[in-house]
């Protein structure tokens, strides 16, 4: 059995062969990381400008967390929720102090952390607010990302997400996102048990809504007897500049789905977090999973959690975005190849000037990577930039070198 690649040629042939065509990678083998840095097979050295989608906000192979990691694995891995452990209360305990709920729900990807919350706020809706039986509806933003299974993508509006996979879960109703006069309008909607919203769309290219939204999204979520759920799978953990990114309008979901750094990247752990009345709608045999709050999750998850708390990554977040988006505003004065830069912390994207359209975006961070950096187009015309939270504002200044470079000597 062979048990080493030793090159990346193979790797991606191996690959392409034997797995699912479900993704289009940057030409890149990856073998090693640590901090903000990532190593490929033949060792050339990237900053990480991805965080496998904000899932290493604390940066790869962080010791702490790995240690976690590794002194659970040697006593106890997994034995289901047949039985009781002793490290997964310690962690429920922790993680309902740190964002102030009653209860959490631990699963394992954020799919089914938003699973699970479509459950319970479906629940809650038939037997605490009234609604008839198999009429709930949720309501749903465009452009959002919650995941991929066949319900989710129901409330999707991506026609790459959709189109081959229906027929479509009823029950939710997308809306403009970031328009508090069409969102009233729907939640006077007797009959819809919940808003499911992220509090910046991730996936859609970070678009960040108008300020005040989140907040008026809420105000009118209580208005209407009708329960917020906010997607933070994404924006959470420090990544926005503040632990989650509704902190930065004052705003505390009726259920807070969190998934990827939780774990720091360690493991799959999700989580809904969610009040008495709402987590106990749900009995026991009604939901579950044979992975979910296993031991080694448990103690990953406080380690990766207290990282962040430790090393004021939200802080660090809030200074170095600023930089970041002042670097990319100054640069989009110097060129017609970047329209525009938008963001929050260091969670932020550049839209490129793709006319005619083509496959610029791309080419663009082909080139990064050849040049040190790894980032990744979404929507064809938008890069996503999410480096590590743990980087420096030398390093931030550095790629910022990079992406300038890159940008101003770049041929269609």
């Amino acid at each position: 059995m062979e048990t080493i690649v030793t090159s990346s040629k193979d790797a991606i042939a191996l690959e392409d062969k034997y797995g699912a065509h479900n993704y289009h990678p940057i030409q890149v083998v990856l073998s090693k990381g640590e901090g903000v840095f990532l190593w490929d097979v033949e060792g050339k050295r990237y900053y990480d400008f991805l965080s496998a989608y904000s899932a290493v906000n604390q940066g790869h192979c962080h010791p702490r967390i790995v240690n976690a990691l590794i002194e659970q694995a040697k006593e106890l891995t997994l034995v289901s929720r047949a039985f009781y452990n002793d490290k997964l209360g310690l962690a429920e305990k922790y993680i309902c102090e740190m964002f102030g709920y009653d209860k959490v729900l631990f699963m394992n990807s954020g799919a089914e952390g938003v699973e699970t919350g479509i459950k319970l706020v479906r629940k809650w809706g038939y037997n605490v607010k009234g609604i008839p039986e198999n009429e709930a509806i949720i309501l749903t933003a465009k452009k959002n990302f919650h995941g991929r299974t066949t319900t989710i993508i129901s409330a999707s509006s991506d026609p790459s997400a959709r189109i081959g996979f229906g027929p479509f879960m009823p029950g939710f109703k997308i809306v403009e996102y970031d328009n508090v006069e069409v969102l009233e309008k729907e939640l006077a909607n007797p009959n819809v048990c919940a808003l499911l919203i992220e509090p910046i769309q991730g996936e859609a290219g970070i678009y960040v809504p108008s300020e005040g939204y989140i907040s008026k999204a809420s105000e009118l979520c209580k208005k209407h007897n009708v329960l917020l759920m906010m997607d933070e799978i994404q924006t959470g953990i420090a990544r926005s500049g503040k632990m989650l990114a509704s902190d930065h309008e004052d705003v505390h979901p009726d259920l807070l789905i969190l998934g990827k750094a939780i774990s720091g990247g360690v493991l799959p752990i999700s989580c809904v977090l969610a009040d008495d009345e709402i987590m106990l709608g749900i009995k026991p045999g009604e939901h579950g999973s044979t992975f979910g709050g296993n031991p080694m999750a448990a103690v990953v998850c406080m380690e990766a959690l207290q990282v962040a708390k430790d090393e004021k990554l939200a802080e660090n977040a809030e200074r170095l975005g600023k930089i970041f988006r002042e670097r990319m505003s100054a640069l989009i004065k110097k060129t017609d190849l970047l329209t525009s830069v938008r963001g929050k912390g260091l969670l932020n994207a550049v839209d490129v000037n793709d006319t005619p359209q083509g496959k610029t975006a791309w080419n663009i961070c082909v080139q990064l990577k050849e040049n040190g950096l790894l980032a990744k187009p979404t929507h064809g015309n938008i890069i996503r930039f999410a480096p590590p939270l743990v980087m420096t504002e030398e390093q931030i200044h550095e790629c910022c070198d990079i992406i300038e470079k890159v940008v101003l000597n770049f041929k269609k």
